[in-house]
């Protein structure tokens, strides 16, 4: 990834912080020690007039590292 690309990405990255700050509190008190192999993360997502969609994963060994890597690059 680029310079130009990582800037582009860290602007978005602080422009939804700061638009959604309660969002970005959740993300670090449920982040604020490291996640487990088999921990489970659920999304909902409720569209106007719409039924809820929920999914969820079971984090993998794989899964972490992705994580790891996404958080090294918001720093």
């Amino acid at each position: 990834m680029n310079a130009a690309s990582i800037m582009k990405l860290m602007n978005a990255k602080n422009q939804f912080s700061k638009n959604h700050p309660k969002f970005e509190a959740f993300l670090n008190s449920a982040f604020s020690r490291p996640m487990e192999e088999g921990s489970v993360i659920e999304i909902t997502v409720t569209r106007p007039g719409e039924e809820p969609v929920t999914a969820n994963i079971k984090v993998l060994q794989s899964d972490l590292e992705l994580l790891e890597e996404l958080k090294e690059l918001s720093r």
